[in-house]
């Protein structure tokens, strides 16, 4: 696939205004009706629906906007569709037969805008639940808040499986513990599960609608806590968006700070669920020392930048806090020596068979099925998917560093903790190599103001997989719509799949080892 061949695509469909905002990006804009045609001739490209947004844009004409992003797992090439969709008519043709990934952004836009995919085959509420009142979408701008939230008692309409010796099993949305909630329904025959459905959306807080209008320099604060355990994921994706918005250029310092922020983030995340992963086959010890490292990592956060999820340390235009080089010069010595010891502790555990036969083939999704479900991060590593940001688009200093990217065929629970492994040592180098860089210079640059109107994507490749933040401008210090999309947003689904055919008692095995995010799923 080659820049060339997707404009050809693009004009060929009669795309309007096609322009080249980059080396390996092309933006243009298409009538609603259009998009199933461009869609059919980039598919043989091998370009997908991978990010669709609407915006309510009322104000500057009587019509909303969506904005689409085709191209490969990668990401690059990519093509940039603007579709205007009237308010009067508020009707576009969907993408779901095409694009699994298209189909859920479509549920979302059709519960939130109220905009309504033609030929859409399951439009199902994805992101509200039966108390919000029909007709209720709240994204839209001249929306009133209402307070007449009142359960249906309508049942959400799960799948049902028949047959002799099905049985249901339900768990949740309450969940023992402090996690947040989830339903899960499985279909079993006898101990095998035969169907599982997910029902997240529990926890819908409005964080979109937090953000329009939302003062610039206090956004981040917002965007660390969409998924607190991604905090410098969403913040540094956030403010990219912002600095690509704003045409600001991002001191090389800086860019090599935020390096090291993020794989901090990656290790203590991908320490930690290794610890989980092996704790739900009933090997305390390596929960208990992967539960020390954690804690040593989570210090070493806060000594580096004053809090333990490094929150307040990426800010738009930079980083700020009390990031010193010597700090950063002990970070690498100490991430070093822990995932050393990380390492160690991981083959003492795949040295137990015990452990080792319950991670291998349980909960496999194989490759067909996650290239299908348009699976990302590092559960689409696992089952084969050769695809991350920081490598195909590189981003803050990656392209400096390069980054060896860990992919595994099998998809199973083993493969997921595979890839946590590699991509923690392989995050210890990339924190040691950033301090290796020239580290002298400026540390932040400031935002210049943004035209209203312009719009621009941030993208990052946190610990889970790919953060999107598609930020649009109201003013030239507000913005009017902040569309996330966290990789858990992605891959929830495919938890349904992976566990086919596994026994009921393994769900919280394979479920850990997605380890993915209601509070980033249900935004």
């Amino acid at each position: 696939m080659t820049l060339d061949s997707l404009r050809r695509a693009v004009v060929g469909a009669g795309a309007a205004g096609v322009a080249a905002p980059s080396a390996s990006a092309i933006q243009c804009r298409l009538p609603a009706w259009e998009l199933p045609a461009l869609a059919d001739r980039l598919a043989p490209l091998g370009a997908r629906c991978q990010f669709l947004a609407a915006a309510d844009t009322r104000a500057t004409g009587d019509e909303f906007t969506l904005a689409y992003m085709f191209a490969p797992p990668q990401l690059s090439p990519s093509v940039t569709v603007l579709v205007a969709v009237p308010a009067a008519v508020a009707r576009f043709a969907s993408l779901a037969t095409r694009s699994f990934a298209a189909s859920r952004f479509e549920r979302e836009i059709h519960d939130l805008f109220g905009l309504v995919p033609e030929g859409h085959p399951d439009l199902r509420r994805l992101a509200l639940h039966q108390y919000w009142p029909e007709g209720y979408h709240p994204l839209r701008r001249d929306v009133a808040p209402r307070t007449d939230f009142v359960d249906s008692g309508e049942p959400f309409p799960f799948r049902h499986v028949e047959g002799e010796g099905i049985f249901e099993v339900t768990v949740g949305p309450v969940h023992a513990g402090i996690i947040e909630p989830g339903h899960f329904r499985f279909s079993a025959d006898g101990e095998t599960i035969v169907n599982l459905e997910t029902r997240l959306g529990f926890v819908h807080k409005g964080t979109e609608k937090l953000f329009e209008g939302l003062a610039l320099d206090r956004a981040p604060a917002l965007a660390e806590r969409i998924s607190g355990d991604t905090s410098v994921g969403h913040a540094l994706a956030y403010c990219q968006a912002l600095e690509a918005l704003a045409g600001c250029t991002v001191p090389p310092r800086a860019g090599r700070l935020r390096v090291v922020l993020l794989e901090l983030e990656r290790i203590y995340n991908h320490v930690g669920d290794v610890g989980m992963i092996v704790n739900d086959t009933g090997f305390a010890f390596g929960h208990a020392h992967c539960l020390r490292i954690r804690e040593e990592l989570l210090r070493l956060n806060e000594r580096l930048t004053g809090h333990r999820l490094l929150r307040g340390a990426v800010v738009p235009g930079g980083v700020t806090g009390p990031i010193t080089t010597a700090r950063v010069a002990e970070a690498a010595t100490t991430v070093e020596s822990l995932v050393a010891d990380f390492a160690a502790i991981v083959r003492l555990c795949l040295d137990n068979t015990t452990v080792l036969e319950r991670l291998q083939g349980t909960g496999q999704l194989t490759e067909q099925t996650a290239t299908e479900m348009q699976v990302v991060g590092l559960v689409g590593r696992a089952s084969g998917i050769d695809a991350d940001l920081r490598r195909d688009v590189p981003f803050a200093a990656y392209g400096e560093t390069g980054v060896h990217v860990s992919v595994y065929g099998t998809g199973d629970v083993w493969a997921r903790t595979m890839v946590r492994l590699d991509e923690a040592r392989e995050a210890a180098r990339l924190v040691r190599e950033a301090m290796r860089l020239d580290d002298r210079g400026a540390v932040r640059a400031p935002i210049p103001p943004l035209t209203a109107g312009a719009h621009a994507f941030g993208l990052v490749e946190a610990w889970r997989g790919p953060i999107w933040h598609w930020v649009l401008a109201d003013g030239p210090a507000s913005l009017g719509r902040v569309k996330v999309v966290d990789p858990s947003f992605r891959n929830w689904p495919a938890l349904e799949y992976a566990v086919l055919k596994n026994i009921v008692p393994d769900f919280p095995l394979c479920n850990k080892s997605f380890n993915l995010s209601y509070s980033g799923n249900d935004l």
